[in-house]
């Protein structure tokens, strides 16, 4: 069985803060899940104790009680200052009432947030995050106060509401007036990039598919075996001491089998597919760093543009000796500055992109091979079992014969 607390590169979860080594680590754990509250209000609580010896946390040793939505701030906060890591995925909160309190949906969220958790303590610059120290350390009161702050367009100032709204609205005239897409950006390496993010989602997600399949078709078998287990028990009790004795051990066995099964199914759920579906919501964090560079490197060509068309009319204006020169130069100068700082942006999310492609790459290969393993190896000793099982029933069932 995978273990349910899977570390990355970067994260050392074996070492104590008094490790002899003094390189600096951070791990974490998300334990026990308690359910809060009553009716529409009930949530799950989770324990979270991160262990470090990092100089800007306070102390070596921390445990805080956090529930999904703190994950979520989290997230959210690192996703809006880190532009061009791919930040951790999150496991999607619960469409359906009935299962957001049974005991495999809290398990199986428990595990997510863990794998969340220590992906972002064990990535280089994430762990750096004051949002990360403030989720890790604060207490509750402090992190219910900081997360419960208003964010979003009724947060902004009107200026910002403004700039808001002259966006959108240049928008609209684009498609009412038929002028051209955003250019985007086209070079040979990003559209192999694409083309490889958009095809490894959807194989993935068959895969995935695929997998919740065997964890129903082995859970099906095992309540069928269950069930034909009770039944031939009841038939054997009906006939012979001889033929009823061989009902009954074929019944037991049914039943032994099923439970086998039931449990390789759990174990199929939580170390198969959601480590393949874990995958999938990864490579949808990507594509939301791919949005984000489309958005840098339109930002980054059209301030290109515009300066060359204000570079053009300050020489017309020079040239003519106007009296609206001089403001012009300026409005050139500080369109200039705004234009390098885009520029930098767009290649600062670059350069990150592909530290951060090869990062996954190494990561995917290490985690799904071992998945793939372990399904493997827990396929085989499953049939293995199942066969001495029924194996030993022959003689017996002979004799009876």
């Amino acid at each position: 069985m995978i273990s349910t607390q899977r570390t990355f590169s970067g994260s050392s979860p074996s070492q104590s803060p008094r490790s002899p080594s003094g390189q600096p680590f951070l791990s974490v754990s998300v334990t026990d899940p308690v359910k809060l509250g009553n009716g529409v209000q009930a949530y799950i609580s989770y324990r979270v104790m991160s262990k470090t010896n990092m100089p800007e946390y306070q102390g070596q040793e921390k445990i805080v009680i956090r529930r999904y939505s703190d994950f979520v701030w989290l997230r959210d906060r690192l996703a809006d200052k880190f532009k061009g890591i791919f930040i951790p995925p999150l496991p999607e909160k619960s469409a359906v009432e009935k299962f957001r309190f049974s005991a495999e949906f809290i398990e199986m969220r428990r595990q997510a947030l863990d794998v969340f958790i220590n992906r972002v303590a064990s990535h280089t610059e994430l762990k750096q995050s004051e949002d990360l120290r403030i989720f890790l350390q604060e207490d509750e009161e402090t992190m219910e106060r900081t997360r419960s702050q208003e964010t979003g367009i009724f947060k902004k100032k009107p200026s910002e509401f403004m700039q808001i709204f002259k966006e959108v609205q240049s928008k609209v005239s684009d498609v009412v007036l038929g002028k051209e897409k955003p250019v985007e950006e086209s070079s040979p390496e990003y559209e192999k990039l694409k083309h490889y993010i958009f095809e490894l989602e959807d194989h993935l997600a068959e895969a995935q598919k695929q997998a919740f399949r065997l964890v129903k078709r082995h859970r099906e078998l095992g309540q069928s075996l269950s069930d034909f287990g009770k039944a031939i028990k009841l038939l054997g009790a009906c006939e012979g001491e001889s033929l009823g004795k061989a009902f009954s051990e074929l019944g037991s066995k049914s039943e032994m089998i099923s439970m086998k099964l039931q449990k390789e199914a759990h174990n199929l759920l939580m170390n198969f597919e959601e480590p393949l579906k874990d995958y999938v919501r990864a490579v949808q964090s990507i594509k939301v760093t791919m949005t984000d560079r489309a958005n840098a490197f339109r930002q980054h060509y059209e301030l290109a543009e515009t300066i060359r068309l204000k570079e053009i009319n300050l020489d017309k204006l020079t040239l003519m000796r106007s009296d609206r020169a001089g403001e012009a130069e300026i409005e050139f100068r500080e369109l200039k500055t705004e234009s390098e700082e885009a520029t930098r942006r767009y290649e600062t999310i670059v350069k990150l992109m592909n530290e951060e492609l090869a990062r996954f790459q190494e990561q995917k290969t290490a985690e799904l091979g071992l998945a793939f393993h372990e399904f493997a190896k827990g396929q085989a000793k499953l049939s293995h079992d199942i066969a001495d099982a029924w194996r030993s029933l022959l003689p017996k069932l002979g004799v009876s014969s």
